[in-house]
C-alpha cells in the first residue's frame, strides 16, 4: 500500500540523482526547438546560501522547467562571481589563501543550492576566478584595447594608506577607509579606462526598446547616463593669473545666470593648483578637500566649505560687475569643468554655502505673484517666469534659456553643449583577487598587450597579505618579464579589472565556451539575448548598465552582432526577517557597539527574546533585508532537513508578490508542508486505481481555466497568482465526487504544479504509471472552449436591494431570467403580495423588482 504521507527526504535525493544521471537539463545548442535563455544573477560564494538566494532561484526555475514543458529547448546555467576583496579580507584575518576560501564556499554553496532540486545545466558551471574564465576575459581586453576602447591615464583615487588600497566612493565612510579606519587621501594614480562614454548617447537611447525592463530600472540608467543639454562658457579673470585668464563653467540652466553669487572651484582645478602653491592656507584647505568623500550622497550632505581665493571674476553681460572666486569642497575636478557659478536662490547647496559666507542671493526666477517674494531658508525650484534679470526679464525659462545661449555664442563667450554624467569607467584595481590586466610596461615601446597566445596571465599562488597592499606589486618574480615587442626587461601591469568586467560578459560564455576563444559567435546569437534575467534592484545600475556597454563594446568591434543583453528584467523582492541584537561597550573605545545576533543564538520565551547560550534578554529590532552583516539570515539546510525542497520552494512562490518583500515566517513554510501533504493524498487516491465513470462538468471546466491561468502567472512571473489558482483546484478537487473528470484533474495536477514543486510532481507521476521524467512531459492541453462560462451568476434585488442569487444559462431570454427570480422564495417572502409595479433584467447580470 503507497504511504499517505509523502516522504521529501528520500523522494528529493531520489529525483535528484535521477535528472543528475540523465542530464535532462543539459541545453543542447544543436537542438530545432525554439530557444528559451533564463538566467538569474549568479552570486558571489560568500560560504553559505540563504532564503533571499532560494527566492531568486526558484523564481528563474519555475520559469525554466514551464518553459521547457511548453517546447522551448531551455538554457539555465549557474556560476560564480567569485572575485573580490572579501576573499582577500578572509585572507588577512583567517591566514587562508584567497583562493582556497573561495573554492571551499562554491563546494559548500554548490550542494546547497542543489538540495533544492533547480533544472540547471551544471555541465556549463563557471567560476571567475579560473584561469578558464578570466584568461578568456583578458582576451577580451585585448580585442578592446586593440580597437581603441581601453586608455590608461592619471585619475584621482581615493587612497586608503594604511591597506594601500584604491577605495571606490562606497567604501569611504565620514572620510576614513570602511576597514581600516584611517583618514582616506586622495592621490592621483594611473588607471586604465575603458570608453563608456563612446556609447552614451547608444546607452541612453536603447532604453526606449528594454519594452521587458521595469520602468524604475529604466529611469535610475537614464538618470545615471545623465544627458544635459545646456551652455558652456567662462567668466573672465578680472587679473589674468600666468596663463590662466577664465574660468570655464558649465550650466544646463543658463537662464539664472543674473542669479550668480559666486564661482566656486574644485580643489583639484588647475587655478586652485597654481593659487596653492603660494598660499599655505589654501595648500592645506585643498589637502582637507581631498580627504572628504566623492559620493553624491555624501557631497550632499557633508557641510559645504569654502576658501575665498580673493580673485574676481566678470560677468558675461556685465564687465563691470564681479564674483568672488571661491575653492569649494563640493565641487570635483571629474565632473564638468571642475568650476560652477553658485546661483543662491535656486540651487539648495549655494544657498547655504551663500548664507555661510555671506554672499548675495538674488531671485531670477518667480511663480505669478512670488515677484518680490524673499528667498529664506529653501531655494527656489520651481517654474515660473524671469525676473530681476534685465533683458530676460518677462521671459518663461526655455525662452531665457535659448536667448542667453544664442547671446553667448554671437558674442563668442559660451557654446550650447551636451554633457553626460556618466563618466568612462575606470577598472584598475590594485588588488590581488581579481583578473590581471594583460598588459606589459616597457621603457622603449610603452604598454604592449600580452600576445594571446601566452594567455591565460595567471595569478601567482606564492603571494602574502601580511604586508598591507597589492601582493602582486611587491612580488619578487611575477611582475618581471621581458617586452614582447622588443625583447628587453620589462613589467606586468599589476592592477586586476574591476570584479564588474566579471559580470558584464558571463552569459556569452554562458552560451558558448570554447576552449581556443572567448565565445562562438554563431552559438552564443543561437541563444541571446537572455530571455529572463532576474536579480535584486540593487544591480539596476552598474552590473546591468555595464553589462549594456560590454555587449555593445564587443558588437563594435566586431564580435557581436547585437546590442541589448537582457530582453525582459525583473527585480525580485527580498527575503526579510527580524534582527536580533544588543548595544555593549567597545573595550577599546569605550563607545556603544550594537552586536547582533543569528536567529539560531536567540530563543523566544515568555518576556521576551533571550540568548540561547546564558539567557541575558537581548532586543528585536527592525524587520530588514536577510543580510550576513546583520545576522538575520536563515540557511535553508536545516528547513529542507524538516520540511523538504518543495515545501520550501512553494512558500517563496506563495506568500507575496514576487516584486515586493517576502517576510520570513516558519508559520508560512509549515503552511506550505501541510499543502504539499493535501496534494500527496489526492495522488494516492487514484494509485492503482481504475478510472471511475461519470463526468462533473463544473470540475472539468476549473480544470482548463487553471492550465490556462497558470501557464499565463507563471510566464508573467506574478507566481503568488499561480499558487492561488492552484490552492482553488485543490480545494475543488477535494470536495468532488469521484468521476473521470476528477480522476483526470488529479493526474493533470501533477504536471501543473511541475514547475513549481518538482520532487513531488516527478513522484506522483511515477506513482501514477508514467516511466518518462515529467521533466519531460509537456504542459497540458487546454480545451479553450472551457474557458468560456456556460452558466452565470444573477443577482436579484427586490428595489435595488439584494435578495437573492441564481444560476442560469448563459445568454438565457429575460423572460427566463424574470421567471426565476419571481419563483424564487426569497423574492416571495419580501414581496410578500405587494404589486409588482415593473421588473428590470439586465441579461447575465441582474434582476430587480420595483415594488
Amino acid at each position: 500500500m503507497t504511504d499517505q504521507r509523502f516522504n521529501p527526504l528520500s523522494a528529493d535525493k531520489r529525483w535528484q540523482a535521477r535528472w543528475s544521471e540523465s542530464g535532462v537539463f543539459e541545453a543542447d545548442d544543436n537542438s530545432p526547438k525554439p530557444r528559451s535563455f533564463v538566467l538569474e544573477m549568479f552570486p558571489y560564494p560568500s560560504g553559505r546560501i540563504h532564503m533571499g538566494h532560494v527566492r531568486n532561484y526558484t523564481m528563474g526555475d519555475v520559469l525554466a522547467r514551464f518553459r521547457r514543458m511548453q517546447g522551448f529547448e531551455v538554457l539555465h546555467p549557474m556560476g560564480w562571481d567569485a572575485f573580490g576583496m572579501p576573499a582577500e579580507n578572509a585572507a588577512m584575518e583567517k591566514k587562508v589563501h584567497p583562493g582556497e576560501w573561495t573554492r571551499a564556499n562554491i563546494v559548500a554553496m554548490r550542494d546547497q543550492i542543489k538540495r533544492l532540486g533547480f533544472a540547471l545545466d551544471w555541465s556549463r558551471e563557471l567560476a571567475t576566478c579560473e584561469p578558464d574564465y578570466y584568461g578568456q576575459e583578458q582576451a577580451l581586453f585585448i580585442d578592446m584595447f586593440e580597437g581603441g576602447l581601453v586608455y590608461r591615464k592619471e585619475s584621482a583615487v581615493n587612497w586608503d594608506p594604511v591597506d594601500m588600497t584604491v577605495l571606490a566612493n562606497e567604501q569611504v565612510i565620514d572620510g576614513k577607509g570602511w576597514r581600516s579606519g584611517a583618514p582616506v587621501e586622495k592621490r592621483k594614480l594611473s588607471q586604465w579606462f575603458l570608453k563608456i562614454t563612446d556609447f552614451a548617447e547608444e546607452l541612453l537611447a536603447g532604453l526606449d526598446n528594454l519594452k521587458g525592463w521595469p520602468e524604475k530600472v529604466r529611469t535610475m540608467q537614464e538618470n545615471w547616463i545623465g544627458k544635459s543639454q545646456g551652455l558652456q562658457f567662462h567668466f573672465a579673470l578680472a587679473e589674468k593669473q600666468q596663463d590662466i585668464e577664465t574660468v570655464e563653467v558649465f550650466s544646463t540652466r543658463p537662464d539664472t545666470i543674473f542669479g550668480a553669487s559666486f564661482i566656486a572651484l574644485s580643489a583639484d582645478h588647475p587655478l586652485a593648483q597654481q593659487l596653492a602653491q603660494d598660499d599655505e592656507m589654501l595648500a592645506a584647505f585643498c589637502e582637507d578637500c581631498k580627504r572628504t568623500g566623492t559620493t553624491a550622497a555624501e557631497l550632499e550632505t557633508m557641510e559645504k566649505k569654502g576658501f575665498d581665493t580673493g580673485l574676481k571674476v566678470t560677468h558675461p553681460l556685465d564687465p563691470s560687475w564681479e564674483l568672488p572666486v571661491f575653492v569649494a569642497n563640493f565641487v570635483l575636478m571629474d565632473y564638468g569643468t571642475g568650476a560652477v557659478f553658485g546661483v543662491p536662490a535656486h540651487d539648495q547647496r549655494d544657498l547655504d554655502f551663500a548664507r555661510k559666507y555671506a554672499l548675495p542671493v538674488t531671485r531670477v526666477v518667480a511663480a505669478e505673484g512670488d515677484e518680490d517674494a524673499p528667498i529664506h531658508d529653501e531655494s527656489y525650484t520651481g517654474p515660473g517666469m524671469l525676473v530681476n534679470s534685465r533683458m530676460l526679464d518677462g521671459m518663461d525659462i526655455e525662452t531665457a534659456q535659448q536667448t542667453v545661449i544664442d547671446r553667448a555664442e554671437s558674442e563668442g563667450w559660451g557654446k550650447a553643449q551636451t554633457t553626460w554624467r556618466l563618466r568612462d569607467w575606470g577598472v584598475s584595481r590594485q588588488r590581488y583577487w581579481g583578473t590581471p590586466i594583460p598588459i606589459i610596461h616597457c621603457d622603449d615601446c610603452g604598454a604592449v598587450p600580452v600576445p594571446k597566445d601566452q594567455l591565460p596571465v595567471t595569478l601567482p599562488d606564492d603571494v602574502s597579505f601580511d604586508i598591507p597592499g597589492n601582493p602582486l606589486e611587491r612580488h619578487e618574480t611575477w611582475k618581471h618579464v621581458d617586452c614582447p615587442k622588443c625583447g628587453n626587461a620589462a613589467r606586468r601591469e599589476t592592477d586586476t579589472l574591476d570584479t564588474f568586467t566579471n559580470s558584464s560578459w558571463y552569459f556569452l560564455r554562458f552560451a558558448s565556451q570554447p576552449d581556443d576563444q572567448p565565445f562562438d559567435a554563431d552559438t552564443v546569437r543561437q541563444w541571446m539575448p537572455v530571455s529572463q534575467y532576474i536579480g535584486g534592484i540593487e544591480h539596476a545600475i552598474l552590473h546591468l548598465l555595464y553589462a549594456r556597454f560590454w555587449t555593445r563594446a564587443l558588437a563594435s568591434i566586431g564580435k557581436l552582432d547585437f546590442a541589448e543583453p537582457f530582453e525582459s528584467l525583473f527585480t525580485q523582492g527580498m527575503v526579510t526577517h527580524e534582527t536580533y541584537f544588543e548595544t555593549v561597550q567597545n573595550e577599546d573605545t569605550g563607545a556603544d557597539q550594537i552586536v547582533y545576533y543569528s536567529p539560531d543564538e536567540i530563543e523566544h520565551r515568555e518576556g521576551g527574546v533571550f540568548k540561547s547560550s546564558g539567557g541575558a534578554p537581548i532586543q528585536i529590532g527592525r524587520i530588514e533585508k536577510m543580510s550576513k552583516s546583520k545576522k538575520n539570515v536563515v540557511d535553508p539546510d536545516p528547513i529542507i532537513d524538516q520540511y523538504g525542497a518543495d515545501a520550501v520552494r512553494f512558500f517563496m512562490l506563495s506568500d507575496s508578490p514576487p516584486e515586493r518583500d517576502l517576510p520570513w515566517s516558519e508559520a508560512g513554510i509549515e503552511g506550505s508542508w501541510r499543502f504539499i501533504q493535501r496534494l500527496w493524498r489526492l495522488f494516492v487516491s487514484i494509485a492503482d486505481q481504475p478510472a471511475p465513470t461519470g463526468e462533473d462538468k463544473k470540475l472539468k471546466r476549473k480544470l482548463h481555466q487553471t492550465i490556462a491561468g497558470v501557464a499565463e502567472d507563471i510566464e508573467a512571473l506574478s507566481f503568488n497568482k499561480a499558487v492561488a489558482k492552484v490552492f482553488e483546484l485543490v480545494n475543488m478537487i477535494e470536495k468532488a465526487a469521484p468521476s473521470a473528470d476528477r480522476h483526470d484533474a488529479i493526474k493533470s495536477l501533477a504536471r501543473i504544479v511541475a514547475p513549481m514543486v518538482p520532487h513531488i510532481a516527478e513522484e506522483a507521476w511515477a506513482l501514477l504509471g508514467e516511466s518518462e521524467l515529467i521533466a519531460n512531459a509537456s504542459w497540458p492541453e487546454v480545451d479553450e472552449s472551457l474557458l468560456v462560462e456556460d452558466e452565470v451568476t444573477i443577482a436579484v434585488q427586490v428595489r435595488g436591494k439584494l435578495r437573492d442569487t441564481l444560476t442560469a444559462a448563459k445568454g438565457s431570454d429575460k423572460s427566463v431570467l424574470e421567471e426565476l427570480a419571481l419563483a424564487s422564495e426569497k423574492v416571495q417572502r419580501t414581496i410578500d403580495g405587494a404589486d409588482i409595479k415593473k421588473v428590470i433584467v439586465v441579461p447575465d447580470r441582474l434582476v430587480n423588482i420595483v415594488i
